[in-house]
């Protein structure tokens, strides 16, 4: 650890958003140690008008509309992690890329560092290490008072097949990679498809709140009242319900186990045509967006997880949050072969080659678990904390530090 730098982060994920994140875990993970501070994604005007009734528009009203109340010391973390907000940014994602997308990006970024020159002021920071955490849409160019010790990118996902960003994000990244002086990728794909970019290219994997997941196993839960009713064995999936999962295989075995219910835990992003369907079968339960702390309370119930993802391009730079929080929620898991981070965990858990291979693997997880193999679940959830990632971050950084 490095308790002379404050950290900075300028994260797409909002700290308040709708399912946990790589970056606001690695900040809170931070804080523990240094004075880490959140820059929420930036909210436009178009935001604001979509979301002007939302809890996340209304409590932050006077910073985007003032820049009044702009800190944020966030409840049941560590006093050393403060959420930033800054006013309201213009959107230009549906501009091409020319001039005046170029002209209205500068005027957000003047936005942006207005916010961070009196963040700088009000905190009295000195020693700071800067991380992009996915965001490279803002901050493309440091005016002269913004002298970060470290310039850190740190890319989460493919973001060229990441539906809307995809437009301008590529050049962006790339131009963000190329200006950083070090860059973690949460994939060995990622790291494979960033090398040509840049010398110091990193692998950081994520990792779970292994302690918060434990809990699952630990402590007694109330039934979650979507099983209140429910006499079968539950098989749960958690996190974001969009186009990653497999949807074909979805059906394949909610048809394959009616003596199985399935809970879908997480906010959804589906045609309503499609969820319809899926939502159709009476073996199935969305729950819908639930806080993380949350999870291990569903978990309790679960007798298997799974990981349905689609094999594609998208996927296979895919690191998924997901199968460590399972896993230190000592649970089995089945996941399809996406990417090469999820086969290095053959062994602990399921990789299906097919929907049958997929389907039987569920039969076999729900009728042979054992407290042997729970044991070694929970020893490979140990080392995939992210306790460990920042050990492992700061064993990297201090090499490149002045």
């Amino acid at each position: 650890m490095n308790k002379h730098y404050d950290i900075i982060m300028l994260a797409l994920p909002r700290w308040d958003g709708a399912y946990s994140s790589t970056a606001f875990s690695l900040a809170k993970e931070f804080s523990k140690h240094n004075r880490v501070f959140y820059i929420d994604n930036p909210f436009t005007v178009k935001d604001f008008i979509v979301g002007l009734r939302s809890e996340q528009i209304i409590s932050r009203k006077k910073a985007l509309l003032f820049g009044n109340s702009v800190y944020t010391t966030i409840e049941n973390h560590s006093e050393n992690l403060i959420a930033v907000t800054t006013k309201l940014t213009f959107p230009i994602n549906f501009l091409p890329n020319g001039f005046l997308y170029r002209k209205i990006s500068f005027l957000n970024d003047k936005i942006v560092f207005n916010t961070i020159r009196n963040l700088l002021r009000d905190y009295s920071i000195k020693d700071f290490i800067f991380i992009n955490s996915f965001n490279p849409f803002y901050l493309q160019n440091f005016p002269s008072f913004f002298k970060p010790a470290l310039y850190v990118y740190h890319t989460v996902d493919d973001i060229s097949h990441s539906k809307y960003i995809n437009k301008h994000g590529p050049r962006l990244e790339n131009a963000a990679i190329r200006m950083a002086d070090m860059t973690f990728t949460t994939s060995r794909e990622l790291k494979r498809l960033k090398s040509s970019l840049s010398e110091n290219i990193y692998y950081l994997p994520n990792a779970a709140d292994a302690e918060l997941f434990r809990t699952s196993i630990t402590e007694k839960f109330s039934v979650p009242k979507e099983l209140v009713a429910i006499d079968k064995p539950i098989v749960i999936y958690t996190g974001h319900i969009d186009l990653r999962l497999d949807y074909e295989l979805l059906k394949y075995i909610l048809q394959a186990h009616p003596d199985k219910f399935f809970l879908m835990v997480g906010p959804i992003s589906l045609s309503k045509e499609l969820f319809d369907e899926i939502a159709s079968f009476n073996n199935v339960c969305f729950t819908g967006k639930k806080d993380i702390a949350s999870l291990p309370g569903y978990l309790h119930y679960a007798h298997c997880a799974i990981i349905p993802f689609k094999c594609n391009v998208l996927t296979r730079s895919i690191y998924p949050l997901k199968v460590n929080e399972y896993l230190a929620a000592g649970k089995p898991v089945i996941s399809t072969a996406f990417s090469e981070d999820i086969i290095d965990f053959k062994g602990v858990i399921e990789v299906a080659t097919g929907y049958d291979d997929f389907s039987n693997a569920i039969t076999l997880a729900v009728d042979s678990d054992s407290a042997e193999k729970i044991n070694a679940r929970l020893l490979v959830a140990k080392g995939n904390t992210w306790d460990a990632r920042v050990k492992s971050f700061w064993g990297i950084v201090n090499n490149h530090l002045p």
